[in-house]
């Protein structure tokens, strides 16, 4: 059953939700992102990869029901700020001078290291915690 059909359906099975899941398809840490290893295939699944990243999760959960902020905020400190603009503004450069070297004819080799280039400051950037 097509997931745009769970939707439409008002009750559905836990057989049929499982089935829907695909084997094998990576599950990440709830707080850190990094790939949990499949574990058993009985019981709840794991949402963290450890319980230094459950404590974590915890306490932004309870530090943003006590501030009483949306749950999907996004709380940085000033440091995390000045860090994310300069993560962007190293972004834009590069994006720059892939446009400048493309108008002044620079070779494939060139446009393609630029390009990777932009690729590793989007990588960069990913990374928010």
């Amino acid at each position: 059953m097509p997931v745009s059909e769970v939707a439409e359906k008002p009750s559905v099975s836990r057989e049929e939700l499982r089935q829907m899941r695909r084997p094998g398809a990576a599950t990440h840490c709830g707080w850190c992102g990094r790939r949990l290893e499949e574990g058993e295939s009985r019981g709840r699944r794991r949402r963290y990869c450890g319980q230094s990243c459950r404590q974590r999760a915890y306490e932004r959960r309870t530090a943003l029901q006590r501030s009483g902020l949306p749950d999907d905020a996004v709380v940085l400190s000033d440091t995390e700020i000045a860090d994310l603009q300069d993560r962007l503004f190293q972004l834009r450069c590069a994006a720059e001078d892939v446009v400048t070297a493309a108008d002044d004819g620079a070779s494939v080799a060139e446009l393609r290291e630029l390009a990777h280039e932009i690729a590793r400051s989007a990588k960069d950037l990913e990374q928010l915690r």
